[in-house]
């Protein structure tokens, strides 16, 4: 029993004396790739007051940065309502999740290696003696008994391990990533399809009272000819206007049908099952404003994650390179074996090994430069995406801060073309009546107004949806340094 204490002792020893050895790193230096990032953005310009009272400014950095429920900014409370169904029923969401799970089981299983491997071993086994084969004593048939521990230890003495694990927890940071990606996609998809869902909402009620006015007015003209006063084109003006009023009010409804399935699926409920009540929109887009650039790559969860992975490719160069140098691994082997199973737990019948062993490949037909080549390439594609998630991050907000702008400008112009249009219909149909112009004048004035109407109220829905835009661009209320599973990582 001395002898198999000082041999654990002993092995212990090694262990340590090995493991003093594991300082070597061989993957480079760990650095975020260079991007230029600009020190403010180029459309992020104040503008001036809209006609509805409301106007949108670029804020002090944080003051007006989304938070987690971003989409209550809006002030809407049935949006509020459908955003909170997704996180619990959406499929796609749910199928990101299970990504994540997977990534963080991956990390797991790469930082194993990090700890010895120990198996349990026990046979029992009759045999048969060959005539050939001289036994002490003599005999025909004899017994194997043995049981052992068996463990198995890699000393990162190059690193392979550590950048192994280092690889997994990044690749499991840039998951969660993704998984935060998703979810603020699902929830911007959302809200920007309520928001077109409800102008047409605003424009079904615009056509529906269109489509009464000219279906009145088709009955006039009728009455009219048949008392001689009208004339038969001004019947047929008047019957092209009504019959294409009702198209485009029909068009209108089947994109209202549409859109009210994509959010029923959205919220994981069958079509059949879901509605929304008509209500036309009246909002306009709330004062939302943008951090500075640099901000934005730690609050856009799909540049946190395209850099992490960077991180991972990296690392694993680490492990290309480990291959070229010794694989030193340190046994040990503690049991006992015995022909009788009474005499297994005695003294004679232990057995025991220990050591170091060393594995070195001297050739391999260029199969470990191939890999360091790989490992390379591949961090250079992961820099490259990098880099060109960022520009693309940095034009969505470019992009949705001019909408926002330009927009809000077309919504004052279009409003003061509304009202001109609603007085040139006024005149004309008062000219008409007055027996001063023909029925065409008023078509024209009338279809004149009814387009006006139509492209306020698309105006209005597309300010709402730049809105919801630009707070996706800016990556919601998502931010690295706050993630718990971006920081841990497992």
């Amino acid at each position: 029993m001395i002898r198999r204490g000082s041999l654990l002792l002993a092995a212990a020893a090694a262990a340590t004396a090995a493991a003093g050895l594991a300082g070597c790193d061989l993957a480079p230096p760990r650095v975020t790739p260079f991007v230029d990032v600009p020190t403010a953005y180029k459309e992020a310009a104040p503008v001036s007051q809209s006609p509805e009272g409301a106007a949108w400014t670029l804020s002090s950095p944080q003051d007006a940065a989304p938070g987690g429920e971003w989409w209550r900014v809006f002030g809407d409370p049935e949006l509020d309502r459908l955003e909170g169904q997704v996180a619990s029923a959406n499929q796609d969401l749910q199928a990101a999740i299970a990504r994540y799970d997977g990534a963080r089981a991956e990390a797991r299983i790469a930082k194993a290696d990090y700890y010895p491997n120990l198996d349990a071993s026990g046979s029992a086994t009759r045999n048969k003696a060959s005539r050939d084969v001289v036994l002490h004593p003599p005999k025909d048939y004899y017994s194997n008994y043995a049981a052992g521990l068996d463990l198995q230890y890699e000393v990162d003495v190059w690193g392979r391990v550590r950048n192994q694990a280092r690889a997994g927890r990044d690749r499991a940071q840039a998951a969660a990533g993704d998984l935060a990606t998703v979810d603020l996609g699902l929830h911007a998809e959302l809200a920007a399809d309520y928001f077109i869902l409800r102008s047409d909402d605003a424009q079904q009620a615009i056509l529906d009272r269109t489509v009464g006015d000219y279906r009145k007015a088709l009955e006039l003209t009728q009455a009219r000819h048949q008392a001689g006063y009208a004339a038969e084109p001004e019947v047929a003006a008047a019957e092209a206007q009504y019959k294409l009023a009702q198209t485009q009010d029909a068009d209108i409804a089947l994109q209202r049908a549409q859109l009210e399935h994509a959010i029923a699926i959205l919220i994981g409920q069958p079509p059949a099952k879901f509605s929304l009540a008509a209500a036309p929109l009246t909002a306009t887009p709330p004062a939302i404003g943008p951090d500075l650039p640099a901000t934005l790559l730690e609050r856009r969860p799909d540049v946190a994650a395209a850099e992490r992975r960077v991180a991972a490719a990296n690392a694993d160069i680490g492990v290309a390179r480990a291959a070229y140098y010794p694989a030193i691994n340190l046994t040990a082997l503690l049991g006992a074996a015995t022909a009788g199973t009474g005499s297994i737990l005695t003294a004679p019948a232990s057995t025991w090994s220990v050591g170091p062993s060393s594995l070195l490949n001297v050739f391999d037909g260029g199969r470990r430069r191939g890999q360091n080549a790989q490992a390379k390439a591949a961090y250079n594609e992961a820099v490259a995406t990098y880099r060109q998630t960022v520009l693309d991050a940095f034009g969505q907000v470019e992009d949705n801060l001019t909408a926002l702008r330009r927009l809000e400008e077309e919504a004052s112009t279009q409003h003061d073309g509304v009202a001109a249009a609603q007085r040139s219909t006024g005149h004309a149909n008062r000219l008409f009546q007055g027996g001063l112009a023909d029925y065409y004048s008023v078509v024209t004035a009338e279809n004149v107004e009814l387009s006006a109407e139509l492209t306020e109220a698309q105006i209005r829905g597309r300010r709402m949806v730049a809105g919801v835009q630009l707070v996706r661009a800016l990556g919601g209320g998502w931010d690295a340094r706050k993630d718990k599973r971006f920081a841990a990582g497992s």
